[in-house]
Protein backbone atom coordinates (compact mmCIF):
# COMPACT_ATOMS: atom_id res chain seq x y z
CA UNK A 1 0.00 0.00 0.00
CA UNK A 2 1.43 3.31 -1.36
CA UNK A 3 1.14 6.32 1.04
CA UNK A 4 1.69 9.96 0.05
CA UNK A 5 5.18 10.45 2.20
CA UNK A 6 5.02 14.26 1.54
CA UNK A 7 1.82 15.18 3.00
CA UNK A 8 2.22 16.24 7.07
CA UNK A 9 1.30 13.30 9.30
CA UNK A 10 -2.00 13.60 10.22
CA UNK A 11 -3.28 12.67 13.97
CA UNK A 12 -5.42 9.53 13.98
CA UNK A 13 -8.84 8.66 15.31
CA UNK A 14 -8.89 8.15 19.38
CA UNK A 15 -7.32 10.65 20.55
CA UNK A 16 -3.49 9.12 19.88
CA UNK A 17 -3.13 12.36 17.89
CA UNK A 18 -2.58 14.85 21.54
CA UNK A 19 -0.10 12.02 22.28
CA UNK A 20 2.03 12.26 19.28
CA UNK A 21 2.11 16.14 19.45
CA UNK A 22 2.94 16.02 22.72
CA UNK A 23 5.34 13.06 23.08
CA UNK A 24 8.72 14.79 23.96
CA UNK A 25 6.51 16.52 26.86
CA UNK A 26 4.70 12.57 27.97
CA UNK A 27 8.28 10.75 27.81
CA UNK A 28 10.07 13.81 29.73
CA UNK A 29 7.60 12.76 32.43
CA UNK A 30 7.75 9.17 32.27
CA UNK A 31 11.33 9.88 32.98
CA UNK A 32 10.50 11.46 35.88
CA UNK A 33 8.09 9.18 36.94
CA UNK A 34 10.50 6.14 36.45
CA UNK A 35 13.63 8.15 38.35
CA UNK A 36 11.55 8.58 41.22
CA UNK A 37 9.29 5.43 41.38
CA UNK A 38 13.10 3.40 41.42
CA UNK A 39 13.90 5.28 44.62
CA UNK A 40 10.59 5.21 46.19
CA UNK A 41 9.96 1.40 45.37
CA UNK A 42 13.53 -0.03 44.65
CA UNK A 43 12.38 -3.39 45.51
CA UNK A 44 9.58 -2.89 43.04
CA UNK A 45 12.15 -2.83 40.08
CA UNK A 46 14.76 -4.94 41.22
CA UNK A 47 11.55 -7.78 41.09
CA UNK A 48 10.85 -6.78 37.75
CA UNK A 49 14.67 -6.19 36.68
CA UNK A 50 15.12 -9.56 37.81
CA UNK A 51 12.74 -10.85 34.94
CA UNK A 52 15.32 -11.36 32.08
CA UNK A 53 16.95 -14.17 30.42
CA UNK A 54 20.38 -13.53 28.42
CA UNK A 55 20.78 -10.16 29.47
CA UNK A 56 16.82 -9.27 27.96
CA UNK A 57 14.63 -8.32 29.88
CA UNK A 58 11.50 -9.88 29.72
CA UNK A 59 9.19 -7.54 30.59
CA UNK A 60 10.53 -4.81 28.54
CA UNK A 61 10.34 -7.57 25.50
CA UNK A 62 6.91 -7.50 26.19
CA UNK A 63 6.39 -4.23 25.71
CA UNK A 64 9.24 -3.86 23.35
CA UNK A 65 6.95 -6.06 21.14
CA UNK A 66 3.88 -4.52 21.36
CA UNK A 67 5.91 -1.51 19.93
CA UNK A 68 6.62 -3.36 16.86
CA UNK A 69 3.19 -5.13 16.28
CA UNK A 70 1.66 -2.67 14.33
CA UNK A 71 4.53 -1.92 12.25
CA UNK A 72 4.86 -5.57 11.32
CA UNK A 73 1.17 -5.59 10.60
CA UNK A 74 2.66 -2.91 7.94
CA UNK A 75 4.94 -5.12 5.99
CA UNK A 76 4.14 -5.90 2.72
CA UNK A 77 5.71 -9.57 2.10
CA UNK A 78 5.08 -9.54 -1.49
CA UNK A 79 7.17 -6.11 -1.88
CA UNK A 80 10.13 -7.77 -0.49
CA UNK A 81 11.33 -9.06 -3.92
CA UNK A 82 10.95 -5.17 -5.09
CA UNK A 83 14.02 -4.22 -2.38
CA UNK A 84 16.77 -5.42 -4.43
CA UNK A 85 15.77 -2.83 -6.94
CA UNK A 86 16.48 0.36 -4.60
CA UNK A 87 19.82 -0.55 -3.11
CA UNK A 88 20.17 2.81 -2.14
CA UNK A 89 19.13 2.79 1.75
CA UNK A 90 20.89 -0.52 2.15
CA UNK A 91 23.88 0.78 1.19
CA UNK A 92 23.82 3.50 3.53
CA UNK A 93 22.87 1.33 6.31
CA UNK A 94 26.00 -0.87 5.83
CA UNK A 95 28.48 2.10 5.24
CA UNK A 96 26.97 3.97 8.15
CA UNK A 97 26.30 1.08 10.59
CA UNK A 98 29.56 -0.70 10.02
CA UNK A 99 32.36 1.35 8.25
CA UNK A 100 31.68 4.44 10.29
CA UNK A 101 29.64 4.41 13.44
CA UNK A 102 31.96 2.10 15.43
CA UNK A 103 34.91 3.98 14.81
CA UNK A 104 33.33 7.53 15.48
CA UNK A 105 32.19 6.36 18.72
CA UNK A 106 35.90 4.84 19.38
CA UNK A 107 36.92 8.25 18.71
CA UNK A 108 34.44 10.51 20.90
CA UNK A 109 35.25 8.34 23.63
CA UNK A 110 38.77 8.41 23.88
CA UNK A 111 38.34 12.58 23.20
CA UNK A 112 36.44 13.25 25.87
CA UNK A 113 38.04 10.41 28.24
CA UNK A 114 41.69 10.57 27.59
CA UNK A 115 41.41 14.32 27.26
CA UNK A 116 38.33 16.30 27.77
CA UNK A 117 37.35 14.86 31.22
CA UNK A 118 40.81 13.32 32.05
CA UNK A 119 40.67 15.58 35.18
CA UNK A 120 37.64 14.56 36.44
CA UNK A 121 38.25 10.61 35.87
CA UNK A 122 40.90 8.58 36.81
CA UNK A 123 42.69 6.82 33.94
CA UNK A 124 41.90 3.17 34.72
CA UNK A 125 37.81 4.49 34.42
CA UNK A 126 38.34 6.48 31.69
CA UNK A 127 39.50 3.07 29.74
CA UNK A 128 36.25 1.37 30.72
CA UNK A 129 33.99 3.91 29.82
CA UNK A 130 35.53 4.01 26.54
CA UNK A 131 35.28 0.37 26.00
CA UNK A 132 31.59 0.71 27.22
CA UNK A 133 30.99 3.11 24.60
CA UNK A 134 32.52 1.23 22.11
CA UNK A 135 30.46 -1.80 22.13
CA UNK A 136 27.69 0.61 21.81
CA UNK A 137 28.61 1.86 18.69
CA UNK A 138 29.79 -1.98 17.28
CA UNK A 139 26.23 -3.01 18.31
CA UNK A 140 23.48 -1.71 15.68
CA UNK A 141 19.82 -1.67 16.85
CA UNK A 142 17.57 -4.40 16.12
CA UNK A 143 14.35 -3.75 17.71
CA UNK A 144 13.25 -0.53 18.93
CA UNK A 145 14.37 1.34 14.87
CA UNK A 146 10.57 -0.28 13.92
CA UNK A 147 9.18 2.24 16.52
CA UNK A 148 10.78 4.82 14.85
CA UNK A 149 10.39 4.04 11.09
CA UNK A 150 6.48 3.89 12.40
CA UNK A 151 6.76 7.62 13.79
CA UNK A 152 8.28 8.70 10.37
CA UNK A 153 6.11 6.90 8.58
CA UNK A 154 9.13 4.65 7.10
CA UNK A 155 8.81 2.06 4.80
CA UNK A 156 7.97 -0.93 6.98
CA UNK A 157 8.96 -3.70 4.12
CA UNK A 158 12.41 -2.02 3.33
CA UNK A 159 12.63 -1.14 7.41
CA UNK A 160 12.82 -4.97 7.79
CA UNK A 161 15.21 -5.61 4.96
CA UNK A 162 17.71 -3.20 6.58
CA UNK A 163 17.22 -4.50 10.30
CA UNK A 164 18.01 -8.34 8.50
CA UNK A 165 20.93 -7.24 7.05
CA UNK A 166 22.82 -5.65 10.07
CA UNK A 167 21.46 -8.80 11.98
CA UNK A 168 23.52 -11.05 9.37
CA UNK A 169 26.45 -8.88 9.32
CA UNK A 170 26.50 -8.25 12.84
CA UNK A 171 26.59 -12.27 13.39
CA UNK A 172 30.47 -12.02 11.48
CA UNK A 173 31.56 -8.36 11.77
CA UNK A 174 30.72 -7.30 15.85
CA UNK A 175 32.89 -9.48 17.62
CA UNK A 176 36.23 -8.44 15.39
CA UNK A 177 35.29 -4.65 15.20
CA UNK A 178 35.21 -5.36 19.69
CA UNK A 179 38.48 -7.15 19.44
CA UNK A 180 40.12 -4.57 17.28
CA UNK A 181 39.07 -1.26 18.64
CA UNK A 182 39.23 -3.23 22.69
CA UNK A 183 42.73 -4.55 21.70
CA UNK A 184 41.29 -8.34 23.41
CA UNK A 185 41.41 -11.32 21.15
CA UNK A 186 38.82 -13.05 23.51
CA UNK A 187 35.67 -11.69 22.50
CA UNK A 188 32.77 -14.64 22.87
CA UNK A 189 29.30 -13.26 21.20
CA UNK A 190 26.87 -14.09 23.62
CA UNK A 191 24.69 -15.84 20.99
CA UNK A 192 21.84 -16.46 23.44
CA UNK A 193 21.19 -12.51 24.02
CA UNK A 194 21.35 -12.11 20.10
CA UNK A 195 18.96 -15.12 19.29
CA UNK A 196 16.74 -14.39 22.10
CA UNK A 197 16.24 -10.74 21.07
CA UNK A 198 16.45 -11.37 17.49
CA UNK A 199 13.43 -14.05 17.97
CA UNK A 200 11.57 -11.79 20.47
CA UNK A 201 12.00 -8.45 18.57
CA UNK A 202 11.90 -9.34 14.56
CA UNK A 203 10.42 -13.17 14.41
CA UNK A 204 7.78 -13.32 16.81
CA UNK A 205 6.36 -10.07 15.98
CA UNK A 206 7.02 -10.47 12.29
CA UNK A 207 5.25 -13.69 12.34
CA UNK A 208 2.04 -12.20 14.33
CA UNK A 209 1.77 -9.38 11.99
CA UNK A 210 1.63 -11.31 8.53
CA UNK A 211 -0.72 -14.01 10.12
CA UNK A 212 -3.14 -10.54 11.15
CA UNK A 213 -2.35 -9.17 7.39
CA UNK A 214 -3.57 -12.04 6.32
CA UNK A 215 -6.55 -12.01 8.17
CA UNK A 216 -7.29 -8.74 7.54
CA UNK A 217 -6.93 -9.04 3.78
CA UNK A 218 -7.34 -5.90 2.11
CA UNK A 219 -5.41 -2.64 2.85
CA UNK A 220 -8.34 -0.84 3.96
CA UNK A 221 -9.04 -3.13 6.32
CA UNK A 222 -5.40 -3.35 7.58
CA UNK A 223 -5.18 0.72 7.40
CA UNK A 224 -8.08 0.19 10.27
CA UNK A 225 -6.67 -2.20 12.18
CA UNK A 226 -3.25 -0.44 12.65
CA UNK A 227 -4.50 2.91 13.38
CA UNK A 228 -6.64 1.06 16.11
CA UNK A 229 -3.75 -0.84 17.53
CA UNK A 230 -1.17 2.38 17.45
CA UNK A 231 -2.02 3.43 20.78
CA UNK A 232 -0.79 0.59 22.74
CA UNK A 233 2.68 1.28 20.51
CA UNK A 234 3.08 4.64 22.10
CA UNK A 235 1.55 3.67 25.59
CA UNK A 236 4.24 0.57 25.83
CA UNK A 237 6.96 3.08 24.77
CA UNK A 238 6.18 5.61 27.51
CA UNK A 239 5.62 2.20 30.18
CA UNK A 240 8.77 1.21 28.78
CA UNK A 241 10.74 4.85 29.51
CA UNK A 242 9.77 4.52 33.08
CA UNK A 243 11.41 0.56 33.43
CA UNK A 244 14.77 1.73 32.57
CA UNK A 245 14.99 5.19 34.28
CA UNK A 246 13.24 3.13 37.52
CA UNK A 247 15.68 0.45 36.63
CA UNK A 248 18.68 2.98 37.27
CA UNK A 249 16.84 5.87 39.31
CA UNK A 250 19.25 5.04 42.45
CA UNK A 251 22.34 5.65 40.07
CA UNK A 252 21.21 8.50 38.35
CA UNK A 253 20.49 10.21 41.82
CA UNK A 254 23.75 9.06 43.40
CA UNK A 255 26.20 9.48 40.29
CA UNK A 256 24.44 12.36 38.22
CA UNK A 257 27.49 14.00 37.12
CA UNK A 258 28.79 10.73 35.96
CA UNK A 259 26.04 10.07 34.49
CA UNK A 260 26.08 13.51 32.25
CA UNK A 261 29.83 12.90 31.45
CA UNK A 262 29.31 9.81 29.79
CA UNK A 263 26.27 10.95 28.08
CA UNK A 264 27.91 13.58 26.54
CA UNK A 265 29.98 11.82 23.69
CA UNK A 266 26.94 9.42 23.37
CA UNK A 267 24.52 12.04 22.66
CA UNK A 268 27.13 13.80 20.20
CA UNK A 269 27.32 10.50 18.17
CA UNK A 270 23.79 10.00 18.37
CA UNK A 271 23.15 13.25 16.64
CA UNK A 272 26.24 13.26 14.56
CA UNK A 273 25.68 9.69 12.89
CA UNK A 274 21.88 10.66 12.02
CA UNK A 275 23.51 13.97 10.52
CA UNK A 276 25.67 12.05 8.33
CA UNK A 277 23.11 9.40 7.10
CA UNK A 278 20.46 11.77 6.78
CA UNK A 279 22.52 14.26 4.64
CA UNK A 280 24.00 11.43 2.77
CA UNK A 281 20.73 9.99 1.80
CA UNK A 282 19.55 13.93 1.02
CA UNK A 283 22.25 13.84 -1.56
CA UNK A 284 21.84 10.74 -3.08
CA UNK A 285 18.11 11.53 -3.64
CA UNK A 286 16.76 8.52 -1.65
CA UNK A 287 13.30 8.33 -0.40
CA UNK A 288 12.12 9.40 2.54
CA UNK A 289 10.37 7.22 3.68
CA UNK A 290 13.77 5.31 3.23
CA UNK A 291 15.89 7.39 4.26
CA UNK A 292 14.84 8.54 7.88
CA UNK A 293 14.60 5.08 8.94
CA UNK A 294 18.17 4.69 7.45
CA UNK A 295 19.38 7.61 9.95
CA UNK A 296 17.73 6.50 12.49
CA UNK A 297 18.97 2.90 12.22
CA UNK A 298 22.97 3.96 12.07
CA UNK A 299 21.69 5.98 15.46
CA UNK A 300 19.78 3.48 17.85
CA UNK A 301 22.05 0.76 19.25
CA UNK A 302 21.52 -2.77 20.30
CA UNK A 303 22.14 -2.44 23.94
CA UNK A 304 21.01 -6.26 25.41
CA UNK A 305 24.02 -6.61 23.23
CA UNK A 306 26.32 -4.46 24.63
CA UNK A 307 25.31 -4.72 27.83
CA UNK A 308 26.13 -8.39 27.59
CA UNK A 309 28.87 -8.31 26.55
CA UNK A 310 29.81 -5.13 28.95
CA UNK A 311 28.91 -7.97 31.69
CA UNK A 312 30.69 -10.88 30.70
CA UNK A 313 34.22 -8.87 29.52
CA UNK A 314 34.14 -6.56 32.73
CA UNK A 315 31.78 -7.58 35.16
CA UNK A 316 28.61 -6.49 36.54
CA UNK A 317 29.52 -3.53 38.71
CA UNK A 318 31.92 -2.00 35.72
CA UNK A 319 32.09 1.19 34.28
CA UNK A 320 31.95 -0.28 30.45
CA UNK A 321 28.34 -2.38 31.97
CA UNK A 322 27.42 1.91 33.60
CA UNK A 323 27.99 3.13 30.18
CA UNK A 324 26.13 0.63 28.21
CA UNK A 325 23.04 1.70 31.15
CA UNK A 326 23.97 5.02 29.92
CA UNK A 327 23.30 4.45 26.64
CA UNK A 328 19.86 3.21 27.14
CA UNK A 329 18.88 5.99 29.03
CA UNK A 330 19.84 8.33 26.50
CA UNK A 331 18.29 6.54 23.65
CA UNK A 332 14.97 7.36 23.67
CA UNK A 333 14.79 11.16 24.23
CA UNK A 334 17.49 12.01 21.81
CA UNK A 335 15.49 9.48 18.85
CA UNK A 336 12.68 11.25 19.92
CA UNK A 337 13.99 14.58 18.98
CA UNK A 338 15.96 12.81 15.58
CA UNK A 339 12.29 11.52 14.23
CA UNK A 340 10.73 15.00 15.44
CA UNK A 341 13.22 16.46 12.65
CA UNK A 342 12.82 13.97 10.16
CA UNK A 343 8.83 14.75 10.39
CA UNK A 344 9.57 18.02 10.21
CA UNK A 345 12.52 17.97 7.15
CA UNK A 346 10.38 15.07 5.03
CA UNK A 347 9.25 17.44 2.25
CA UNK A 348 12.73 18.12 0.93
CA UNK A 349 13.17 14.38 0.07
CA UNK A 350 11.32 12.71 -2.62
CA UNK A 351 8.55 10.69 -2.21
CA UNK A 352 9.04 8.08 -4.42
Amino acid sequence: MTRDTTAPIQPVPGGIGKFEKNLSLWVGGCIITGIVLGNLVPGLFEVLARLEYASVNLVVAVLVWAMIYPMMVAVDFSSLRSVGSRPKGLILTILVNWLIKPFTMAGLGVLFFEVVFADWIAPSDAQQYIAGLILLGAAPCTAMVFVWSQMTRGDATYTLMQVSVNDVIMIFAFAPIVALLLGVTDITVPWETLLLATGLYVVIPLLAGALTRRRLSSPAAIERFTTQVKPFSVISLLATVVLLFGFQGDVIVERPLLIALIAVPLVLQSYGIFTLAYLLAWLWRVPYKIAAPCALIGTSNFFELAVAVAISLFGLNSGAALATVVGVLVEVPVMLSLVAFANRTQKHFPAE
